[in-house]
């Protein structure tokens, strides 16, 4: 068995792979296919509270638009993985934004709530193609600190689409009407396609087979054995958990509860993005410095600090803007220096297997995004601080397992946190060629 090709580093731009080099594609097109799936998620959330009016029907079916786009993002996942890892990255991309553009389109012209909720989930199971597409590509070409900051540089990035989408989906909604989100959805998804064609470069060459069901299982299974995996996949979950709570009740609260408007909404979340662009900055600086499980506890740390102080000024009665966002900027900058080095230690485990593990590790941050969002829209109904209290849970277990990791680390208690390649127990699952 032969190792893994070279890595070589990379930039904006795209190495040619001129001199037998591996090819690297730019940056800037692994950024706008994963910003795309967040601009769709969160262009969408100023128009949450009134559609139930609009479609006649009650406001738990309306959450089904953001629970069952979690679910369905968090399921693809984990097809896009071994199929990217046996017919490499391009094609799965291909078939994930032609389903993304199918699915906004349906959106766009939806006459009914449950051709809302259906379109919301063609949606998610194309979109996430770049979420899972661009750890991998990433892991594909960088060694894993490395990893570390190059993940981080694409999420502080495309944090730009979470950031601007909640401001403009605020102001087409009071200008235009619900629709005009998708409108501009679509635009933009027409738009990265149509460059990624163009300058997505093939990274895995070294394919492995397409298991059947039960080697798939094995495979998954080989996976969430290893305590590393398990441990990066816990904190990446836990981590994202306050933020996806923040997202399915923030809306309800601001504007249902405190009667701001949805441009107004989308205004203090952008506070709360550039938290989470600082956080990723300071990864992208130090991880590689620092280690990535430093680096986790660090942000653990912060996020349940945020966390904490939002639920302690909403209990003692400051129920306004300022005691949710800022603190949940402190929040978000803990998640941003968490999420791209719980992300890179996951995929590092084994990395053979990049893409099988960035989708199985996307799948579990996904689906407990979906229970916590569903949790916080069941418990919100006339105050604020139930959000905030799962917030602060979500944020006490991320530091938890940060803190297990770099214990673990610092032991040498699992080797494959460093792991190159499959061990020779693995390599009978019929994966690895």
């Amino acid at each position: 068995m032969s190792a893994p090709p070279a890595r070589k580093p990379g930039g904006w731009g795209a190495a040619s792979g001129a001199d037998g080099q591996r090819a690297v594609p730019p940056l800037a097109i692994l950024v706008a296919l994963t910003a795309i799936s967040p601009l769709a998620l969160n262009i969408f959330m100023p128009s949450l509270p009134g559609l139930d009016q609009v479609f006649a029907t009650d406001a738990s079916t309306v959450q089904l638009t953001l629970s069952l786009f979690l679910i369905g993002f968090a399921g693809a996942q984990l097809a896009y993985g071994p199929f990217s890892d046996r017919f490499g990255r391009r094609p799965p991309m291909i078939v994930g934004m032609i389903l993304f553009l199918t699915g906004t389109g349906l959106c766009m012209l939806a006459w009914s709530i449950q051709v809302l909720i259906l379109g919301r989930v063609i949606q998610a199971i194309g979109g996430c193609c770049g979420i899972v597409l661009s750890r991998a590509i990433v892991r594909d070409v960088y060694d894993r600190d490395e990893a570390a900051g190059r993940i981080a540089y694409i999420i502080m990035a495309m944090v730009v689409a979470p950031m601007i989408g909640p401001m403009a989906g605020g102001f087409l909604d009071d200008l235009f009407g619900w629709r005009a989100g998708f409108a501009l959805t679509f635009i933009a998804g027409i738009a990265v396609f149509a460059f990624a064609l163009r300058l997505l470069v093939e990274t895995k060459h070294d394919r492995v087979p397409l298991p059947d069901l039960p080697s798939l299982v094995a495979t998954y299974g080989s996976l969430l054995r290893r305590p590393a995996f398990l441990g990066y996949t816990a904190h990446v979950a836990f981590t994202s958990g306050g933020f996806f709570a923040f997202l399915g009740a923030g809306p309800l609260i601001v504007v249902d509860l405190w009667g701001y408007s949805r441009t107004a909404y989308g205004l203090f979340f952008a506070i709360t993005a550039i938290g989470y662009m600082t956080g990723n900055f300071l990864a992208s600086r130090f991880s590689q410095r620092l280690g990535i499980e430093r680096m986790m506890m660090l942000g653990g740390t912060i996020t349940v600090s945020g966390a904490s102080l939002m639920l302690v000024l909403l209990v003692s009665g400051h129920e306004n803007w300022a005691a949710v966002f800022l603190p949940m900027t402190i929040h978000a900058l803990g998640n941003g220096i968490c999420m791209p080095n719980g992300m890179a230690g996951a995929v590092s485990v084994d990395p053979w297997r990049a893409g099988t593990a960035s989708g199985v590790s996307g799948f579990f941050q996904m689906a407990f995004g979906a229970a916590t969002s569903t949790l916080v829209g069941a418990l919100v109904t006339d105050h604020a601080w139930p959000m905030a209290a799962v917030i602060t849970c979500t944020g006490s277990l991320s530091a938890l397992t940060a803190w297990l990791m770099l214990r673990s680390a610092s032991a040498g208690a699992d080797d494959g946190v460093m792991a190159s390649r499959p061990d020779p127990v693995e390599q009978t699952d019929g994966f690895v060629p």
